[in-house]
């Protein structure tokens, strides 16, 4: 634990983290308090009973309201579940987040590539706000909204364009969704 913290210490800056400390930070709970951290858990727990997953999650939003821990958690069981409209709003308040954390503009839209460090996977910030455009782009598309899921996927390309986050399958498969309706 010490190098997670030696290693945000010796940067200065809050968001640098090394792939472990992401995981620790974000993924595990990091800062989480003791509270929330028991309802993510009872919400895994309980997870085929949908109405008792569900109250678990809103009760760690209530603790922790905002938390990166609470929302991939919201985010997943919606997902999991295929409640993919409740889903994307979950990604529009993660990209919210992201764009707040990281003074982006708050249209995502409007970010380029100078405005963050999206290139390097040490940046917890700019790497949860691309592989949250990716889900919100996935999302529309899968419901339908395939004008808006195109415009996210270009946009991460535009601000990963070495594909590290993979939005060039995504785009692939609009591509193809496109040459299905020509045919």
């Amino acid at each position: 634990m010490d190098g997670i913290v030696g290693s945000a210490q010796a940067s200065g800056e809050p968001d640098f983290l090394t792939p472990e400390a992401l995981l620790a930070s974000a993924v595990m709970g990091g800062g989480l308090p003791e509270d929330a951290q028991f309802h993510l858990w009872e919400a895994g727990l309980s997870y085929q009973q949908d109405d008792v997953a569900e109250a678990h999650l809103r009760k760690a939003e209530a603790i922790a309201p905002g938390h990166a821990a609470v929302l991939i958690g919201l985010y997943r069981f919606y997902f999991y579940k295929g409640r993919l409209r409740e889903c994307l709003g979950v990604a529009r308040e993660c990209l919210a987040k992201a764009q707040r954390e990281t003074n982006l503009p708050a249209d995502w839209r409007d970010v380029r590539a100078e405005d963050a460090e999206f290139s390097r996977y040490d940046r917890l910030m700019p790497r949860f706000f691309l592989f949250t455009l990716k889900g919100y782009a996935y999302l529309n598309m899968r419901l339908g909204d395939l004008d808006e899921g195109r415009a996210a996927v270009m946009k991460l390309l535009e601000l990963d364009p070495s594909d590290k986050i993979g939005a060039k399958l995504l785009l692939d498969v609009l591509n193809r969704a496109g040459q299905d309706d020509e045919d």
